[in-house]
């Protein structure tokens, strides 16, 4: 039988190394049993024996990846640095089969299991930076740097204090590059400095299907993609005449994002298969080879330009909030006294996403910082103006702000006429805050000729559709939304998505969403208020008090006269529908 001490929590201070193939799901879906003999290879004559070389013990491998525990931070970057030499020196000859590695490793205290797994945060450390680092690089965490800094012969870059995922405190970081790998043609064209917006470059797509008459389907896709990205105007996007100088040949993310002066680059391929054709796309973050976004899609051949218009539209419609999350990682890792004024609107989007009043707060005192600075920034008003929209929606404005997010609102409309998601955002607010439909409409409508296939003008769309009692155009314009970004972090469009859908006369649908608006977000008043409704219609009213409790619990200030207040439907017959659901409720006048 085993005894409390048996059982106690084995611990020990180690050096952890986790490391993985880059590119691994692409290599995957072009080449299954090659892409695992050469992993397997990998393992066999380079990391295993470098592990057992440097006194390492193999913890465990996944698909694409390994950790090894090792008593001396000194080996852990000793094996490294070796591993990515053996690496560096293999891709020296036929670039193509070469495979590249991203390493991190992190000194700390790890739990170990019976069967010899090991868990903790000096675990999860390692892996987050092994997610950071470049291909071809080494990140190390400051614990293992200051371990280890007098003792190698090795160069370190500070990367500075960065947040990573799941952990509470920000982590030090340095950076140990090992030997370069091969990059193609000797005569490489000199770097180009990023332009002070997110830039990015759509690479011709790579026919893999053995057929040359599906080059002019890749080429059309590709510059279909190129010309609706364009259409975003806080992009830069690379002509099609410069990007389509890499068709055809092998190269290095991290060479086209210096030589095109970009900070992204979407790179896919197409096959064939009988009647049928799959096209798969990946974004990557140039400097360091990280996969911002991947998908694929499949259609019929016999439907090609239908295929290729659904391609097009789903790419676009996934980049943009893709690249947006991107962005605000980036910005929100910068220190502070290296903010411009994009980098405090990007960080201000970040705590806009947060729907709470201290983040709220925050985000205002961000975007005030961003205007100081560059006081014609129309995005930076159209934001401020939706969050004074969201602190009116939950009861935190009083008049003052209304009035300061209806002001912000009408300029970034007068500055700005070009910009699909300025004119949504603060055509938005000028529906909600000031009750001027007719503004806001012409605004969402540009938007939407501007770039068809901007998923939060859809949702925006839909709203404003939805509160002027078009409930047909409001429903059609929120699926479009949710087709384009199925993972939205704003949840008013569920809320408007359900209420439309009320309006229409369809309540066990528009349960549905009222049902994922609270999941999403469960202290969003409209949100609980429409699930209230929905219940009460379907005749279940018990549930809907329970509900109503759950409304008064987040907001006691919560009556029928506010919600009159903030509820921004026209159609007279549909406010009293809604004002009786919330009285059956329990909700005081």
């Amino acid at each position: 039988m085993a005894t409390p001490a048996d059982q106690k929590t084995q611990r020990r201070l180690a050096a952890v190394l986790a490391a993985d193939v880059v590119g691994f799901s692409v290599m995957m879906g072009q080449d299954e049993e090659g892409t695992l003999s050469r992993i397997k290879d990998l393992r066999r004559e380079v990391l295993e024996p470098k592990v057992h070389d440097h006194l390492g013990r193999v913890v465990k491998t996944t698909g694409d990846g390994i950790l090894v525990e090792f008593s001396s931070p000194v080996e852990a970057v000793r094996c490294a640095k070796e591993i990515q030499e053996c690496l560096a020196a293999a891709g020296s000859g036929e670039s193509s089969k070469a495979l590249e590695l991203r390493i991190g490793i992190n000194l700390g205290d790890i739990i170990i299991e019976a069967d010899g797994d090991i868990y903790g945060d000096g675990v999860n450390v390692a892996a987050r930076l092994e997610q950071l680092a470049e291909p071809g690089g080494i990140w190390v965490s400051g614990k293992v740097y200051e371990e280890v800094r007098d003792k190698l012969p090795y160069s370190f870059e500070d990367r500075g204090e960065q947040q990573v995922k799941n952990i509470t405190r920000p982590v030090r970081i340095y950076s140990l590059r090992a030997a370069p790998t091969n990059t193609g043609s000797p005569n490489t064209r000199p770097a180009l400095p990023l332009p002070d917006r997110p830039s990015l470059a759509v690479l011709p797509f790579t026919n893999m299907s053995g057929d040359p008459e599906q080059e002019y389907f890749a080429d059309g896709v590709v510059e279909d993609i190129i010309t609706a990205l364009s259409r975003v105007r806080w992009f830069f996007v690379i002509a099609r005449n410069s990007s389509f100088t890499y068709k055809g040949r092998s190269v290095d993310i991290r060479q086209v994002g210096r030589e095109l002066g970009v900070r992204y680059v979407l790179e896919g391929s197409i096959r064939k298969a009988g009647s049928r054709v799959r096209v798969t796309g990946q974004l990557i973050e140039a400097a360091n080879g990280r996969h911002v976004w991947a998908d694929r899609f499949d259609g019929e051949l016999a439907d090609i330009f239908d295929l290729q218009d659904r391609i097009t539209e789903s790419v676009v419609g996934a980049i943009e909030p893709s690249i947006s999350r991107a962005e605000i990682e980036r910005a929100s890792a910068k220190p502070t006294h290296d903010l411009d004024a994009y980098d405090l609107y990007m960080q201000a989007l970040a705590h806009y996403y947060a729907h709470t009043k201290p983040a709220s707060d925050e985000a205002l005192r961000l975007l005030g910082r961003a205007l100081e600075l560059n006081p014609n920034y129309s995005s930076a008003k159209a934001l401020g103006a939706v969050i004074y929209n969201l602190r009116f929606a939950q009861n935190w404005a009083d008049q003052a702000e209304v009035e300061a997010g209806i002001q912000l609102a009408r300029e970034a409309l007068a500055d700005h006429h070009d910009d699909p998601t300025t004119l949504s955002r603060a055509g938005t607010a000028v529906a909600f805050l000031a009750r001027d439909f007719e503004t806001a409409l012409a605004a969402i409508d540009r938007a939407l000729m501007l770039n068809p296939n901007l998923a939060s003008a859809y949702g925006n769309s839909g709203l404003i559709r939805a509160w002027v009692g078009d409930w047909i155009t409001s429903i059609d314009h929120f699926e479009r939304e949710n087709r384009l970004s199925p993972f939205d972090p704003l949840m008013g469009y569920s809320v408007g998505h359900s209420l439309a859908l009320l309006g229409a006369g369809r309540p066990e649908e528009a349960l549905t969403w009222a049902r994922k608006a609270v999941q999403e977000l469960p202290n969003f008043l409209a949100g609980l208020r429409a699930l209230i409704v929905t219940l009460v219609e379907l005749g279940r009213v018990e549930e809907a008090r329970v509900v109503g409790q759950r409304l008064l619990a987040q907001d006691p200030k919560q009556t029928i006269t506010v919600a009159d207040r903030q509820i921004p439907h026209q159609d007279r017959q549909f406010r009293e529908r809604l004002f009786a659901a919330l009285r059956t409720a329990g909700i005081p006048e």
